[in-house]
């Protein structure tokens, strides 16, 4: 019996080590591009519950405006009936202090860094109503 030699067709050879180190180096710069705006996302997300926590004090701040003629210094946690007591212990996985003062609300956020930065929402009266201000740390960390 003859052995048969193994034959090869022109065009079906397989991939190079070239072309398969190029396609690690490309799957690596993915990675390093993904990894951290993952992260980012992940924080930013985290932090919207802190975000969504000062819904009920927003909405008692204007209340408050409204029913004192357009004043804020009564417009405290404690001090007016409109707003929610403060919050000295963790509300949810990420809220750990809410309070208001002369309607100005400051929420500190628990957790590792980014999640621990404070926000500070500062209100202006105006014609058409109450805008807020967004200031604190979280906007430094650009999680909030």
């Amino acid at each position: 019996m003859m052995m048969k030699q193994m034959q090869t067709r022109p065009g079906q050879s397989g991939f190079t080590l070239i072309e398969l180190l190029i396609v690690v180096a490309i799957i690596g710069i993915l990675a390093a591009i993904a990894v951290p705006s993952y992260q980012s996302y992940s924080a930013k997300a985290k932090y919207s519950e802190v975000v969504n926590a000062t819904a009920p004090f927003k909405t008692g701040v204007e209340i408050c405006a409204q029913a004192n003629g357009n004043v804020l210094t009564t417009c405290d946690t404690g001090g007016d009936t409109n707003i929610p007591a403060a919050i000295t212990s963790g509300l949810g996985a990420y809220v750990a202090t809410i309070s208001v003062a002369d309607g100005v609300i400051t929420a500190t956020g628990s957790g590792a860094d980014p999640l621990n930065s404070t926000y500070i929402l500062t209100p202006t009266v105006g014609a058409s109503g109450v805008t807020w201000a967004k200031t604190g740390t979280c906007t430094a960390k650009g999680v909030c």
